[in-house]
């Protein structure tokens, strides 16, 4: 079942992003509480998460930014889309991908995109499958 995150999934998220890029769940502290209540709390920010059996077992975030530009239509941007290992090639990204597209369609954006790390050709054709565009922009990036 595709749905957006609640309180009370924090944990299956942290269990999660063990598949994403993550060596270990982070420490129960306050930065971690105060997070996970402003996600909760952001009308913009959607966690989207697709349980089977109880169990998350793929996620991806989909932010709705405010813009003045394009008729002051505003933009998704899709990120961290993670599936378990042992529930991946079944479709539940690209269900949590279409759910992603549908509430950006619902916000009225202008535009929905996403950035991947990843150079594995299985991935960048997982994402064109799913409706993206590889050639439209150029993506430039700047760690801090």
């Amino acid at each position: 079942m595709v749905r957006e995150a609640n309180q009370n999934d924090l944990d299956g998220m942290l269990e999660l992003y063990l598949y994403l890029h993550e060596t270990c769940i982070p420490e129960r502290n306050a930065k971690l509480r105060d997070t996970w209540e402003y996600i909760m709390n952001d009308p913009n920010y959607h966690l989207i998460v697709n349980e089977i059996d109880g169990k998350i077992v793929s996620s991806c975030t989909c932010l709705i930014i405010p813009n003045l530009t394009h008729g002051v239509r505003p933009y998704a941007f899709v990120e961290n889309v993670v599936t378990n290992e042992d529930y991946r090639g079944k479709g539940y990204a690209t269900q949590c991908l279409d759910y992603a597209r549908d509430l950006a369609r619902k916000e009225d954006c202008y535009k929905i995109f996403l950035m991947t790390g990843s150079k594995k050709e299985t991935t960048l054709r997982f994402y064109e499958r799913a409706g993206y565009e590889r050639e439209t922009k150029t993506a430039f990036y700047q760690g801090l």
